[in-house]
C-alpha cells in the first residue's frame, strides 16, 4: 500500500427510481470529498437506483448496463479529479438483473461485483444471484474486496477477500431498523478483527416506502477500532 490513501464514505439519502437525481448527488458528493483530499469515495448499496422496489418491472426501469450512462458520467469526474468511486446500482445485463457494486476510475468501470447472498426483501426478491466469484479490485496501490448487504453475515466472503490479499473490504448496504444496524455494527467489527484488514461500511439514511434507514456508516482499522463514524439520520461524508 501507499503510505497514505484517503478514503471517504458518503452516507446519503437516495430517491427511489430517480436515477438522474441520485447521479447528480453522487457526482456532487464525490467532488466534495475529492476537494477534501479523498482518493477513493464510497457510496451505499443501490445508491443510483434506490432499493425498495415492488416488482421486477419497476426495478428494470431504473437499472442500467455497466458500462452505461451513469458509470461513464462518474468516470468523467474521476478523470477530472484523479479519484476512484465505488457505487451501488441495479445492473441490467441482457435479460438479467443484478444488485451490483461498481468500482469506477478515470478509465471507466474497472471492476463489478454482483451480490451473492440475497435476502428475501425489496429488490433482492427480483434480482439474479451474483454469478461472479469474490475477487479483488485493484486501484493504484490498493486491493479492494467488494461486498453488498447480506454478504457480511457470511464470514466466508471476507475470509476469501483476506486470503486473496485485500487491503480493504468495502461493504455497501441499505440496512433499515435499529436492530439490524446494531447487529451489522458488531458483525463488521468482527470481520475487520478476524481478517486483519481495514473495513469500510457505507449505509444510507432517509426513507423508502415506509422503511427508515439507520445510517451509522463507519471506517474500521484491522483491530476493529472505528476511525470514523456517522450518525443515525444525517447525510454526511466521513
Amino acid at each position: 500500500m501507499a503510505d497514505k490513501i484517503v478514503i471517504a464514505v458518503a452516507q446519503m439519502d437516495i430517491k427511489l427510481g430517480q436515477t438522474e437525481t441520485n447521479l447528480a448527488r453522487i457526482l456532487a458528493r464525490a467532488g466534495e470529498a475529492a476537494g477534501n483530499g479523498a482518493d477513493l469515495v464510497i457510496f451505499p448499496e443501490c445508491a443510483l437506483t434506490g432499493y425498495q422496489f415492488d416488482s421486477r418491472e419497476e426495478a428494470l426501469a431504473a437499472a442500467q448496463p455497466v458500462p452505461g450512462p451513469a458509470t461513464q458520467a462518474v468516470a468523467s469526474l474521476c478523470g477530472e479529479l484523479n479519484i476512484h468511486v465505488i457505487l451501488g446500482l441495479l445492473e441490467k445485463s441482457g435479460e438479467a438483473l443484478f444488485n451490483a457494486s461498481v468500482l469506477v476510475g478515470p478509465e471507466g468501470a474497472a471492476c463489478t461485483y454482483r451480490k451473492n447472498h440475497l435476502a428475501f426483501q425489496a429488490v433482492d426478491r427480483f434480482v439474479e444471484k451474483g454469478d461472479r466469484p469474490f475477487e479483488l479490485c485493484e486501484i493504484p496501490k490498493l486491493r479492494v474486496g467488494l461486498e453488498i448487504g447480506y454478504d457480511t453475515f457470511f464470514p466466508e466472503a471476507a475470509r476469501v477477500h483476506s486470503l486473496l490479499g485485500a487491503d480493504l473490504i468495502v461493504l455497501q448496504t441499505n440496512f433499515a431498523t435499529t436492530g439490524l444496524v446494531e447487529r451489522a455494527a458488531r458483525v463488521t467489527t468482527t470481520r475487520a478483527i478476524e481478517n486483519k484488514v481495514y473495513v469500510v461500511w457505507c449505509n444510507r439514511v432517509g426513507q423508502e416506502r415506509g422503511y427508515p434507514f439507520r445510517g451509522r456508516s463507519k471506517i474500521m482499522d484491522p483491530m476493529g477500532v472505528a476511525l470514523a463514524r456517522a450518525s443515525d439520520d444525517n447525510e454526511e461524508i466521513l
